[in-house]
């Protein structure tokens, strides 16, 4: 794969938990290229290395052998200080739990990362997330004062307002209705086209995965298929066919 045209790639990438009879193998020798200003979803049963991949790319877990790049930048070259920084200046994050600070308001919640990092928020850029996401008339509200939708599209705002290279999503509507659901994936979809984003996405459902540009089917650790421009009823075929 050319690393140009990736945002993050993973090459022969293995994880290994425990040892001996406890031995756990949640990655064996996976590659996989996350292409820039892409849209993809991480598909697989329970147990295939969906969520491992995603923490490994990232940079919050480390592989046993194997690369990880985001960029040009080889995980494994970095100390934990020099990791950290490069997750907080290229990397954002939303989760199924919203992990929101209760005491702060929706604006102090989404410009929490660059106040941390002691950065500028750059506000005509805020101004399009809030106004992408819907949230102009929440800024003020705590995250008790909003729905489940509201709270997650406003860790999706946190995700991208300091402009990270690649938003990596974990189960992002996996505590969500659907309406709030199709919400936050229109806004996940959005930031591709619009805002050239690059975002990873693990999910279980296939009406999630058919808002992305390409599906990545795990199995055992392992790639097992993809599908580009993917529907759910494609989707739902091609899980019938790997037994999933």
């Amino acid at each position: 794969m050319d690393s140009n045209g990736a945002a993050a790639r993973v090459e022969a990438a293995t994880k290994v938990y425990g040892s001996g009879d406890t031995e756990v193998r949640a990655l064996d020798g996976i590659t996989v290229a996350f292409e820039k200003g892409r849209f993809t979803a991480i598909m697989g049963p329970s147990g295939s290395g969906k969520s491992t991949l995603l923490h490994c790319a990232a940079g919050l877990d480390s592989v046993t052998d194997g690369s990880v790049f985001i960029g040009d930048v080889r995980l494994g070259d970095l100390s934990e200080k020099q990791l950290t920084l490069l997750r907080r200046r290229k990397v954002g994050f939303v989760f199924q739990a919203f992990n929101l600070i209760p005491t702060l308001n929706a604006a102090e919640n989404i410009t929490l990362p660059i106040d941390i990092a002691g950065g500028r928020v750059d506000r005509s850029w805020m101004d399009a997330v809030v106004g992408t996401m819907r949230l102009g008339d929440r800024l003020t509200h705590r995250p008790s004062e909003l729905s489940g939708g509201q709270q997650q599209r406003v860790a999706a705002a946190r995700a991208l307002v300091a402009r990270p290279e690649i938003v990596f999503a974990d189960e992002p509507t996996g505590n969500l209705d659907s309406h709030s659901s199709a919400e936050v994936l229109g806004f996940l979809r959005q930031a591709a086209d619009e805002f050239g984003q690059t975002i990873v996405m693990v999910t279980h459902d296939p009406a999630a995965a058919a808002f992305s540009d390409r599906v990545v089917f795990l199995a055992d650790g392992r790639r097992v298929e993809e599908l580009e421009s993917p529907t759910v009823d494609s989707i739902l075929e091609l899980m019938k066919s790997l037994g999933g």
